[in-house]
């Protein structure tokens, strides 16, 4: 399918205001899913653990399953993946109303509302991104504080939904609201050539040469006419041996009253196109051990390695507060007459702020986005440390702001992979740096639930959480600094294919 221009405008601004609605619908209640949480452990009687796998799944699955989401919108576009994700998210949303037990909301919520979120994500960014060309980055930097805005407004609205008409009634509602996805999607109208010709079926006879990659020695037809006639009769012959002869005989019969030009014409067909899918499995196995091999390339890469163990450390200690901070406030016996605000209001209100400001200064020459990234990651950590000193909602509501705006630090993450290993390996890396933050996603609220269960406290959690944060923003850090570059410059010369980060600032 051919793509006009991107028009950098025009019916882009629409996709742009669908775009940033669709993540607010699709996103608001998983991201604000802590005052869900509450409930579901008072209707449920689960351990903390096990009932933290339900938002950390509806967050963490849709990343983890991001290689089949690219592959659904590639296969089938934006527009019919964002509708069919629409009733996804709604009817999870419902269906959650109507569960018995925790084991049927890792289901409904984590795994269909989860899944659904993913694929709208893959949706908006990939629809924005073919209507933008010199205003993409202004135009999916609008789109992603959908999710955030979503956040701020989902757990004050969830919370009063609940007191008004309980549990249930709040999913319903919230659930029939999410079907407004369904017209936001009904708008994204692809960007494609209505003069274009349609695409030509491939056919055997015009595959290109470079598909037989493999430059092996071929039977020729005749060759291969003669195995299959020989297959056929030695099949039968293995099968039922007294009637070998009597079925050869009555197979040449046969044969020969068929003719002749008609018969070599069918098997040579059929010959082809047994060569043609032998050629093709065969190249797709060589590009599935390319894409090993170039896997195996970016490891390689210090910086890269590094980042990969920070990003999934990071969010194995970092996500837990946005899902605990409400039963957080509730375990140190703070008044809900004390609240002018949900904390996770705040973490999302701030979370917008930090996408912004943080997006801003990584467009500064003099700044580094890498040592950036690092700072929050640093500060982060320090800030979960101080979690169980945190006694009253003032001091939990100045946490959950500094926490919201570091966790804004997402915003930097693609230009940190970029610099990393460089504009061709992008997709391919962030591919990899995002499968392993959906792993940390799912994984961090179960770990502090448990530790929970096992203390009754969260004291231990949360220096848990700190420590993970920091030691990925150590190591990091330890791969970035300038001594390492140092090294690299006394050593040989890089093979083409290593990227190495330059971590000297320009100032």
């Amino acid at each position: 399918m051919a793509f006009r221009k991107p028009p950098d405008g025009g019916w882009g601004w629409v996709i742009v205001v669908v775009s940033f609605f669709t993540q607010f619908l699709c996103y608001g209640s998983p991201l604000a899913v802590g005052v869900l949480y509450l409930e579901w452990l008072d209707a449920f009687g689960e351990g903390k653990g096990k009932t933290a796998w339900v938002g950390s799944l509806a967050n963490g699955i849709g990343l983890l399953a991001s290689p089949v989401c690219s592959i659904c919108v590639s296969s089938f576009g934006a527009r019919p993946v964002a509708i069919f994700s629409g009733f996804m998210v709604a009817g999870g949303l419902m269906m959650s109303s109507f569960a018995p037990n925790i084991y049927f909301l890792y289901v409904s919520y984590g795994i269909v509302v989860g899944l659904g979120c993913g694929l709208l994500y893959t949706a908006t960014v990939t629809i924005t991104c073919q209507y933008f060309d010199k205003r993409r980055g202004l135009a999916l930097g609008l789109i992603s504080t959908g999710s955030s805005v979503g956040l701020f407004i989902y757990a004050a609205l969830q919370r009063e939904l609940i007191e008004l008409y309980g549990l249930d009634g709040c999913l319903l509602i919230v659930g029939a609201l999410s079907l407004n996805i369904l017209a936001c999607g009904s708008l994204m109208r692809p960007l494609e050539s209505s003069s274009s010709p349609p695409p030509e079926k491939m056919c055997v006879d015009k595959v290109p040469d470079q598909y037989f990659v493999y430059h092996e020695k071929e039977k020729t037809v005749e060759e291969n006419i003669s195995i299959i006639e020989k297959g056929y009769i030695d099949e039968k012959c293995v099968n039922n041996v007294p009637d070998c002869k009597q079925e050869s005989i009555l197979s040449k019969n046969v044969l020969s009253s068929i003719n002749v030009n008609e018969k070599d014409t069918y098997k040579k067909k059929v010959v082809e196109q047994t060569n043609f899918c032998k050629q093709l499995a065969k190249r797709k196995w060589q590009l599935y051990l390319t894409y090993w091999k170039e896997t195996m390339v970016l490891f390689k890469n210090k910086v890269f390695s590094a980042l990969f163990v920070a990003i999934l450390l990071f969010d194995i200690g970092g996500f837990p507060p946005s899902l605990l901070m409400e039963d957080v406030a509730r375990s140190a016996n703070i008044s809900e007459d004390d609240y002018y605000m949900p904390l996770i209001s705040i973490i999302g209100i701030m979370t917008t702020v930090g996408k912004l400001i943080l997006g801003i200064l990584a467009d500064f020459k003099w700044v580094n986005t890498l040592y950036l990234y690092v700072t929050t990651l640093l500060m982060t950590g320090v800030a979960l440390f101080a979690i169980p000193f945190a006694k009253s909602y003032l001091s939990l509501a100045m946490l959950s702001g500094i926490l919201g705006f570091l966790t804004g630090n997402w915003s930097i993450f693609p230009y940190v992979t970029t610099k990393t290993v460089g504009i061709e390996k992008l997709t391919h890396a962030y591919g990899i740096l995002m499968f392993f933050a959906g792993l940390g996603n799912s994984l961090g609220p179960p770990i502090v639930g448990w530790f929970y269960d096992w203390t009754q406290e969260y004291d231990t959690a949360f220096y848990f959480s700190g420590f993970c944060v920091l030691l990925g923003g150590f190591l990091l850090l330890l791969a970035a600094l300038p001594c390492w570059n140092a090294c690299t410059n006394q050593s040989s010369k890089l093979p083409p294919n290593t990227y190495s980060y330059k971590v000297a600032s320009n100032a």
